[in-house]
């Protein structure tokens, strides 16, 4: 079994340790934000390009894992 990459990273470097997308400085919760308020994964996307559907839908379902 292979390990799934990882979609989130926290680095203090980084907006001080805020999980954000790797590769990106988005934060999650700017996602699970944007959702909680009755956007769209789409309209999210959208307003954060840097962030990749795949990433959003991983991201997403770690979080409802945990």
């Amino acid at each position: 079994m292979t390990a799934a990459p990882r979609v989130i990273h926290s680095d203090f470097e980084i907006l001080g340790g805020t999980p954000v997308f790797v590769g990106t400085r988005v934060p999650m919760k700017t996602l699970l934000d944007y959702l909680e308020a009755g956007d769209s994964l789409d309209e999210f996307l959208d307003h954060f390009p840097s962030v990749k559907r795949e990433q959003a839908i991983a991201s997403l379902k770690l979080h409802q894992a945990n």
